[in-house]
This record gives C-alpha cells, sequence and structure tokens, in this order.
C-alpha cells in the first residue's frame, strides 16, 4: 500500500466513533467474540469452526500471546436467525467487551449484526456470510474484513468456463431466493452475456425447502445440457437426488456453498457426478500437503475427530486474524490493527494463491470445479482468477 494510501486510511479510521479506546484489550488478554448456529439448522457443522478457532488461539496463546496479551474465545448462539444474532452480538459488545467478532456464522446474522458491530468500534473478521452482502450492511466500515469468495464471480467464472469446455448450449438456473439466489443470477447473466446465450430456465426455492421435484422438471422440460444450482448443503443433495430418480444424464453444477465435504458425505450415491465450484482446497487423510498433513494430525489429537474444510478454513482465518494482531503491534487499537491488516498476505494449505485484503475483501477470488467420485470431490478443472469487484 502506497504512503498516501496509508495516510487517507488512517484518516477515515480516526474519524470513525468509538475508535479512542480499544474494547476488550487489557494489559494481559484481547477478547475475541463469534456468534454461531449452536442450535439452528446448521448446528451439527459448528463444533468443528469453533474448534478449530479455539485450537488456533491455543497455539497463540502457549507462544506467548500476542505481543504478551492473551487470547480469549468467547462464543455465542445465533440459531440461524438474525434477532437472535442480534441479542448475541449486543450481548458480546456490551457484557464481554470484546475487540473483534471473528468467524460469525450466516449471511443473515452476519448481515443484522454488522453495522451495530462496527458503530460500537468493533472489528469484524472472517464472517462466514455472502461477502457483497456484509460489505453493503456495514455500509463500507474499514473494521469489516470478509474472506468468503463473492458468489456472483465466482459463479460467473466458474459458469464461463464450463460453458466453453463442455460445449453448453442451453443453461438452467436453479436458485434461492433473496439476497443469495440474486447474487448466483447475476453472475449467470454476467458468464451468458459473455457466450453471447440466454438462460433456457429458472426455477426458485425458498428457504427450508425440502422437495425439488417442481424445479428439476422445469428443467428437464426445457431440455437443458446444464444444470447451474445456487444450492447450499441440503439443497444440493435434493437437487441431485431428483436428477437421479429422472435416471436423467444431465450435468449439474452447484455455486460456491454447495461443493462441500459434507454434501459428498451425506449425499453418497445420489451426489455421484455432481460438479462444484470451489473458492478453497479440500484435504482429507490421504492428503500429501504438509501443512495439512500437520492441521489434521493437531485437529485429530487435540479432538478426537478428523476436521473438515469448514475447520480447515476457520483455522486459516483465524491465522490471518492473528498475523493482524501482530502486525498491529503493541498499541493495539481496532484503527491500529485495520490500518495493519492492509499489508498482511496470508497462504497456506486451504488457499489456491498469496491472498491479501483490497477494499477489506480478500484478493484474489480463485475458483476451482470439482467432481464428486467415490464420494471425494476430484479436481476437474484448476483454479481460475475471478474478476476483482
Amino acid at each position: 500500500m502506497h504512503t498516501f494510501q496509508r495516510t487517507l486510511l488512517a484518516l477515515t479510521l480516526a474519524g470513525v466513533a468509538g475508535f479512542a479506546a480499544a474494547g476488550g484489550v487489557t494489559d494481559t488478554e484481547i477478547v475475541v467474540g463469534s456468534h454461531l448456529d449452536l442450535s439452528g439448522p446448521t448446528a451439527a457443522g459448528m463444533p468443528m469452526l469453533r474448534n478449530a478457532m479455539q485450537m488456533r488461539i491455543d497455539e497463540a496463546n502457549a507462544a506467548g500471546g500476542v505481543h504478551g496479551r492473551r487470547i480469549r474465545l468467547v462464543v455465542e448462539d445465533n440459531g440461524s436467525q438474525p434477532q437472535q444474532a442480534v441479542r448475541a452480538v449486543q450481548k458480546l459488545i456490551k457484557s464481554d467487551d470484546v475487540f473483534a467478532i471473528l468467524n460469525a456464522f450466516g449471511s443473515g446474522p452476519n448481515a443484522a449484526t454488522v453495522k451495530a458491530a462496527t458503530d460500537a468500534g468493533v472489528v469484524v473478521f472472517a464472517p462466514w456470510a455472502a461477502s457483497a452482502i456484509v460489505q453493503r450492511a456495514g455500509g463500507g466500515s474499514p473494521l469489516v474484513f470478509t474472506t468468503v469468495q463473492n458468489y456472483d464471480t465466482t459463479t460467473a467464472t466458474g459458469l464461463s468456463w464450463a460453458v466453453k469446455n463442455w460445449g453448453v448450449k442451453r443453461v438452467g438456473v436453479i436458485y434461492q431466493e433473496g439476497p443469495f439466489g440474486d447474487l448466483v443470477r447475476a453472475g449467470v447473466a454476467e458468464a451468458m452475456k459473455a457466450a453471447n446465450l440466454t438462460v433456457a430456465a429458472e426455477a426458485a426455492y425458498k428457504v427450508g425447502d425440502i422437495d425439488f421435484s417442481s424445479q428439476v422438471a422445469r428443467m428437464k422440460a426445457a431440455d437443458v445440457d446444464l444444470i447451474l444450482a445456487g444450492t447450499v448443503v441440503r439443497e444440493t443433495v435434493g437437487v441431485m437426488a431428483e436428477v437421479k430418480k429422472l435416471g436423467w444424464d444431465v450435468k449439474v453444477l452447484t455455486t460456491l456453498p454447495g461443493r462441500s465435504s459434507i454434501v459428498a458425505r451425506l449425499g453418497k450415491e445420489a451426489v455421484e457426478g455432481l460438479y462444484g465450484l470451489g473458492g478453497w482446497q479440500i484435504h482429507d487423510a490421504s492428503t500429501k500437503d504438509p501443512g495439512a498433513q500437520k492441521f489434521i494430525a493437531a485437529y485429530k489429537a487435540k479432538f478426537n475427530a478428523d476436521p473438515d474444510e469448514n475447520a480447515a478454513n476457520a483455522y486459516s482465518y483465524t491465522d490471518w486474524f492473528v498475523k493482524c494482531l501482530q502486525a498491529a503491534g503493541r498499541n493495539l487499537s481496532a484503527q491500529s490493527f485495520a490500518t495493519a491488516c492492509q499489508g498482511v498476505s496470508h497462504e497456506d494449505f486451504t488457499t489456491y494463491s498469496k491472498q491479501s485484503f483490497v477494499k477489506n475483501h480478500v484478493n484474489p477470488e480463485y475458483v476451482a470445479i470439482d467432481v464428486v467420485k467415490g464420494g471425494r470431490w476430484v479436481p476437474v478443472a484448476p483454479a481460475m482468477a475471478s474478476a476483482a469487484r
């Protein structure tokens, strides 16, 4: 970052209310909060996030902390409900006096709480949510650092590759109603325009839907040769199960949230042959990557369980956060953290390349295409850089 840019950022940060004193920072401690879905529809996956965060924090503390301060993690339940998340964040700010909110889970819960957090001078780092939505809800605050690749850019890049390399002519889109679906459709529109094509069919679904027979039937009636599925875990399995039920030989490509080891594990035979867009590397016990091997062994030794990519990502994002704390120096404040973090790059076993923050969002954004084969995701197309936003 140029000197002028650093000066401008410092002046911008200095104007944010609540920056005079660093909440959650004492001579011996840094208090960090998070809110996860501990009781809602995705609760089964939350121990991976919580454990991995705590593991990286324990490592930092065992090494003497950050400039002599130990990190203490406080986790609250958001139940995947925005209003419950609001109460959780109010508690983290007012009762726990947190310095930052780290790895908070859910687009709705994050969108509902990011403004209150930053208005209180609290850093929001690596929210597990649609980054464009969180950045917009945060009003462009310099305290918000997003690490999830944008759904529109990754969809556009991956779909463009599929159209070109698979000879696709008729694309059908199944999407979730709401902001997530809007971003997916924006990416589809960009790819279709570049290929001089139009979408052959669209079908929406609501959050919580479990029957996708009508959506898949619409795709079949339109005789599409590729279904772009803007789906998360359960919805991805549901769409593929319906395709298999019909005995239909059509390619299905799920967007960023649907390409997960949970989908491969839960879907079993139903998701064999499913293609997915991936923004991070997935490793299992067979990996040859030294960094991944070390993480998997340490996690299993500590928690007696095999970590998935959600644990790996939570660990990776927490590691980046710790690096930013270190770069901010002993005189820690939200302002010093935000300024220092602009110059802290990150690369490990989860990433496709070295990353940094540009306009407080991860850059570059990479997306790969994998396919489920034998119950695991196997690479099909190498990681491709998406256009920056």
